[in-house]
């Protein structure tokens, strides 16, 4: 079978758009979008991605000239539909570790306008050390500072080549804390106040919420779905149908979407002075639901999230923690969050997709901060009493992170015999594969400590958890049922309690 290259053509456009981020949600999110504009509107723009981190998907991407396909399945007014869409709206992706030239190259770049990025939770985050010549510095906002000093050089602060950003990463004000960043290292690099000014003169930084089941390459069905498409794409991305895009600017509302004329283009998404409503409802409760049962549900033994609706023990651990946990501690019409919960399981439902647990997994102790600490929280305060099933779900993440063999941002776990990778931050990982070699979880005594010090970690939560004696005794409980009866019996006595 030819490639894709070989039968599909790229299409040459002005390159309006840096994407930080090369991954699956980004391409078969934002850059799908993208694509639709430039069919349906005169966007007419292409997106350059540059992969933040040393590893990634750039030479990928870059042998297919940028082309893939989106595959879009799921249950639309009772029949099955599946939609194959070759995207030509990405030109290529840079290596800023080993192009830092080229990537610093469109800080000079008159087509440029726009920003995206999704550089996971732990992405918008203040790093010590970063420095304005380094090539690049570590950190996503270091290197916006980097990028936008250059800019500001390059065009003498003309305010007419500021930047828009739409940061897609799942934390609160998304925007308004890049920028907050980008400001620190401006002053701490000492930058001057004329920069200072063109940045808030000039850039746009916009808060975003990003809606859209994305499992990634459909490993299973690759070749079926090649074959269907008419060539070989080893860049295949599958993706729920159901999309939603929340902008939040207190700029010109009008003229960003007449800029990034995505809304025009039938697509959904909304511009707004005020996404708290849809970022509170998104968050807590469809990736507040995944972060709470996925680690339990993969020590349980299974694999995909459709696997975990559909087995009885999970789904009732899932409805307790979302119906009677998560849905009360939040503010708003029971009726209505419950209604949207109940479409959220429709969507985990979805027999198209196959979404792998341990994907979900990536980075699980900032998703539990950003997605179900809030509701831990908000239910201990609404209720005066401890959430069990989301007490079980802190139990379940810490059992999660035992592993060994810290490398590449990865740490070998074992389940039933057979080695998987848990992924973090490297000093996530070391921070759990020391805790476990100094301590016997099986062990009441070494069940304790383990738990105390997660608790206690406040780079994890941002607070001290185990000040809660209440808390702190609920999650060792049933650590110490899951470490001394394994997963399976562990949740299925909690369920049935």
């Amino acid at each position: 079978m030819k490639s894709i290259v070989e039968v599909k053509k790229t299409v040459a456009r002005p390159e309006k758009v840096l994407q930080f981020g090369e991954g699956n949600f980004l391409r078969a999110f934002v850059d799908w979008q993208i694509d639709i504009a430039n069919e349906k509107t005169g966007f007419n723009g292409n997106v350059v991605m540059v992969q933040p981190l040393a590893q990634g998907m750039a030479g990928m991407i870059n042998e297919q000239k940028g082309l893939y396909t989106t595959v879009l399945r799921g249950i639309q007014k009772g029949e099955a539909v599946c939609d194959l869409r070759t995207i030509t709206s990405t030109s290529k992706c840079l290596n800023a570790y080993e192009q830092f030239d080229d990537y610093i190259g469109y800080a000079s770049s008159k087509d440029l306008r726009f920003v995206i990025s999704n550089t996971t939770e732990a992405g918008i985050s203040y790093a010590e050390g970063c420095t304005l010549e380094q090539t690049p510095p570590a950190s996503f906002p270091a290197k916006v500072t980097q990028f936008l000093y250059h800019r500001f050089k390059a065009f003498n602060g003309d305010t007419t080549k500021g930047l828009v950003f739409i940061p897609c990463e799942l934390i609160e004000k998304n925007g308004e804390k890049l920028h907050q960043f980008v400001v620190q290292y401006a002053k701490e690099w000492k930058l001057g106040e004329a920069f200072l000014a063109w940045l808030d003169e000039a850039c746009v930084f916009c808060n975003s919420l990003v809606d859209r089941i994305v499992p990634g390459y459909p490993k299973n069905e690759a070749a079926e779905l090649c074959e269907k498409a008419g060539y070989q794409d080893n860049l295949l991305v599958a993706a729920e149908i159901f999309h939603l895009w929340v902008i939040e600017t207190q700029g010109d509302i009008e003229s960003l979407k007449k800029e990034f004329p995505l809304a025009d283009a039938g697509l959904n998404v909304i511009w707004t002075n005020d996404m708290s409503f849809y970022r509170t409802r998104k968050v807590r409760i469809l990736n507040g639901a995944h972060t709470m049962f996925v680690p339990a549900a993969f020590q349980y033994g299974l694999d995909t999230v459709e696997e975990s609706i559909k087995d009885p023990i999970i789904m009732a651990y899932l409805k307790k923690g979302l119906f009677e946990e998560i849905i009360p501690s939040m503010d708003g019409d029971k009726a209505a969050l419950e209604n949207y919960a109940g479409d959220v399981l429709e969507r985990f439902a979805n027999p198209y997709i196959r979404h792998m647990l341990l994907d979900i997994t990536l980075n699980s102790t900032s998703k539990f901060k950003t997605r179900d600490l809030p509701s831990v929280i908000g239910y201990i305060e609404k209720k005066g009493k401890i959430p069990p099933a989301l007490s079980f779900s802190i139990a379940s993440l810490i059992s999660f992170y035992k592993g060994v063999n810290v490398k590449d941002r990865a740490m070998k776990g074992t389940r039933n015999g057979v080695d998987f990778l848990i992924k973090d931050d490297e000093d996530v990982l070391h921070f759990f594969e020391d805790l476990y070699a100094e301590n016997n979880a099986s062990t009441e005594k070494g069940a304790k400590t383990i738990v105390k010090a997660v608790l206690s970690n406040t780079a994890f939560w941002a607070e001290d958890l185990s000040k809660s004696a209440v808390l702190e005794n609920a999650v060792l409980a049933a650590f110490i049922e899951i470490q001394s009866k394994g997963m399976k019996q562990a949740i299925t006595e909690f369920v049935n309690l």
